[in-house]
């Protein structure tokens, strides 16, 4: 006894099947996370910059301080800090920021050779700005720095 299979044709399979072909191709398309946030990368200054320890909050922008900073598309950063001796308490704090930076979620972290606070302080991105909070020991900092053109002469 033989049994007969019915014919399979292809070409109706294949039809009805592209449908659900497409929409699984298009769903592994894109960004893992839909929601993620943009990019940093652009050009920063700082345009709030304090420094509170024992009390007493100094404002290191008044004082002749200053940060910029460049955050490439690659990863790659440049730009200077520097904070006057008034506010150090000894010597000037003068320090390039070549490196490179990170980005996990909305957290931005800087690496580079000179050790500044900065390497230690996550940015945090709000409505297009870096902003960071964090204390060291007694001295706490905090600053923001804002997007737009800055001169990187010091």
């Amino acid at each position: 006894m033989s049994r007969r299979f019915p014919r399979l044709r292809v070409g109706a399979i294949a039809r009805a099947a592209l449908p659900l072909l497409v929409a699984l191709a298009m769903a592994g398309c894109g960004d893992d996370d839909p929601v993620a946030p943009p990019s940093p990368a652009g050009t920063y200054s700082a345009t709030t910059f304090t420094a509170t320890d024992g009390g007493t909050t100094t404002n290191v922008l008044a004082a002749g301080g200053s940060i910029t900073l460049v955050l490439t598309p690659q990863g790659t950063t440049s730009g200077h800090l520097y904070v006057p001796a008034s506010v150090t308490g000894d010597v000037d704090l003068d320090d390039d920021l070549t490196g490179t930076w990170s980005q996990s979620g909305s957290t931005v972290q800087l690496s580079h050779p000179a050790d500044t606070f900065l390497r230690d302080m996550p940015l945090t991105m709000q409505n297009g700005k870096l902003v960071g909070d964090r204390t060291f020991g007694t001295l706490r900092v905090q600053l923001t720095l804002s997007p737009g053109m800055v001169a990187l002469t010091r």
